[in-house]
């Protein structure tokens, strides 16, 4: 009897101890294949989240939300029963289950996770197991590459900025965590987070290519992962996070459009500034020129001021340093310097301080005229009232030297051909050649803006000109090919002949009356000398360094004239960088003047 109870206790034992120890057992091997990194502060997490996950709010959109925002595209490729695309991963586990979605931004496949794994038969055979986690690590699925294309991807990402975009894309991925934590959560996962995400944008900083990224920024990005890879366990809503994704995108969408309207605005008040550094140059010669005698305010060589058979430039400029550099550039890219006479056109502010800078720079070979436009009588008494006119309140397209162009036959009466320089303009090659040019009858030489095989013109008549007017459509045709100012060659007797001054007057006063042209002086001149200008090579003039950065070094360097059109000049702070070298050539930085009004490089 005793021996009997005795084998009751031991099989009750037994099983009170199989009980016990076996879910033990089974929750360690559970642990042990989820979470091999880190699994006690897993424990803690997904004991802290795990029934906090239903609960979610979103703080950007509601959760049916996302009416009005673009969805990602959908381009799939197949992995046996797995669809990825370049925007998202769709999960199909089989006909009769609901497809997951994954969501991306911003180049890269978010690596959400979830629990659910595929069985899949591997080559040799044996049964392996594909989880969602691992499928959306592949973050861009593509078939194998042969060796020849793997080289040449190893070379071409030699130099390239993958990493970089893998780093962004993890701190991009941290965010979108760490807006589905609960307002105010301080929990260990949300706090992992924000310190990965810290430590990874102080290690990158500004870098924007790989090989300058520094080790420590590769070492931080393992931990990051551990913790996204952690988060993902947590945060398992896809169809939430599919919504705040799209929210977040849309939000980031708008602001970068913001920040590009600001940047426009402000890039553009800047073009209408003047540096401080020459606004000191014109104070410094303005109070030198006015304390010379009257006498020695006097231009050397007046006598070829009107003389026919040299060849004569002229130059519109309010700006000291610019009409410097279209001067001496011109001067000494000449084989004949002597034969250069070189008129410069301003207004009564800077009529002073660009007159100081030429005598106290007076070019040993050519000669040089300074003229004043407000003591010329040619232009209309009431002119800059019909400037204010225009539909603009930039200063550059109502200034009256922008406008005076189209008076140079009264201003310049003596002489029969002129070439027409912008202020803004370097050159490169003797121009002596040009003045041999067979006008044809033509009033202007100038290179056009439309190239024979484009799609369209980086100035076209109809960009222009309000064609919807009925004058204008029934007077000019929209496909004309346009030109460019900067560069040209002005055939002054045909002008007179044709009265072509009077034809702009005419078409001026119909623009005051009703909009028939944006504000500025190159619609306008499109009118005036419709068809009436003979195209030159494009070698003699380059335009566009002042508003692209993609234009080849080698027309750059092969070309007569090159242009800075458009608002980022050589002589302001947002210039383009690489071209302001042709221009820089031509400033006398060792002037004492430029030295003394801190004016460098």
């Amino acid at each position: 009897m005793k021996q009997s109870r005795r084998w009751q206790r031991i099989l009750l034992l037994s099983l009170l101890s199989i009980s016990f120890f076996a879910p033990l057992i089974l929750v360690s091997n559970r642990l042990q294949s989820i979470t091999p990194v880190g699994r006690r502060e897993s424990i803690e997490e997904l004991s802290n989240f795990r029934y906090k996950t239903n609960d979610l709010r979103l703080n950007a959109i509601e959760h049916e939300g996302g009416v009005g925002l673009k969805g990602p595209r959908h381009i799939l490729l197949k992995v046996k029963d797995v669809e990825f695309n370049e925007d998202s991963a769709v999960i199909h586990p089989n006909e009769n289950e609901k497809a997951v979605y994954f969501p991306r931004t911003d180049g890269n496949i978010l690596k959400f996770r979830e629990e659910t794994q595929r069985r899949t038969e591997s080559s040799d055979g044996k049964d392996q197991f594909l989880t969602v986690i691992q499928l959306a690590n592949k973050t861009d699925y593509k078939p194998p590459l042969s060796k020849f294309e793997k080289s040449t991807k190893a070379q071409r990402d030699g130099a390239t900025d993958v990493k970089i975009k893998e780093i962004r894309d993890k701190v991009i991925q941290a965010k979108a965590y760490l807006n589905f934590a609960p307002p105010g959560s301080n929990s260990q996962i949300v706090k992992e987070l924000r310190t990965r995400m810290r430590d990874l944008e102080r290690a990158v900083g500004d870098v924007t290519k790989d090989k300058d990224l520094s080790k420590g920024a590769l070492r931080r990005l393992k931990p990051m992962e551990a913790a996204l890879y952690k988060a993902s366990r947590v945060f398992t809503n896809c169809p939430a996070m599919a919504t705040k994704l799209r929210a977040m995108n849309y939000n980031t969408e708008e602001l970068a459009q913001t920040q590009k309207n600001q940047a426009t605005y402000l890039m553009h008040l800047a073009a209408r500034t003047t540096p401080k550094g020459q606004h000191c140059l014109s104070m410094r010669l303005t109070s030198e020129y006015f304390a010379l005698d009257p006498e020695k305010r006097q231009m050397p060589n007046q006598e070829n001021y009107n003389d026919p058979s040299l060849s004569h430039y002229v130059v519109f400029s309010d700006n000291v340093l610019a009409s410097a550099v279209v001067v001496n550039s011109t001067i000494s890219s000449s084989k004949d310097p002597e034969k250069i006479v070189f008129h410069v056109v301003t207004d009564s502010l800077n009529y002073p301080s660009i007159s100081m800078w030429f005598l106290l720079n007076i070019p040993t070979t050519a000669t040089i005229q300074i003229q004043n436009i407000d003591d010329m009588d040619v232009l209309p008494s009431d002119f800059d009232q019909l400037l204010m006119k225009q539909n603009s309140n930039d200063p550059r397209f109502i200034s009256t030297l922008n406008h005076a162009r189209f008076y140079l036959p009264d201003i310049f009466p003596g002489l029969n051909k002129v070439v027409l320089f912008d202020h803004d303009v370097v050159v490169q090659r003797d121009l002596s050649r040009l003045w041999s040019i067979d006008m044809k009858g033509k009033v202007v030489g100038a290179v056009e803006t439309c190239q024979e095989g484009e799609e369209a013109s980086l100035h076209s008549m109809s960009t222009f000109l309000n064609f919807s007017d009925a004058w204008v459509a029934g007077k000019f045709n929209p496909k004309a090919c346009t030109w460019a100012f900067g560069m040209n060659l002005v055939d002054l007797e045909e002008w007179r002949r044709r009265k072509l001054t009077s034809t702009y007057i005419k078409y001026f006063n119909l623009g005051t009356k009703r909009p028939l042209w944006k504000a500025g002086s190159l619609p306008i001149g499109w009118l005036t000398f419709y068809r009436q200008t003979l195209p030159l090579n494009k070698r003699w003039h380059v335009m566009g360094l002042g508003r692209e950065s993609d234009i080849k070094t080698v027309d750059i360097e092969q070309a007569a004239v090159i242009h800075y059109d458009g608002i980022m000049k050589p002589w302001l702070d947002i210039g383009i960088e690489k071209y302001k070298r042709y221009w820089n050539r031509h400033v006398p930085y060792y002037h004492s003047y430029l030295q003394q009004c801190n004016i460098q490089a």
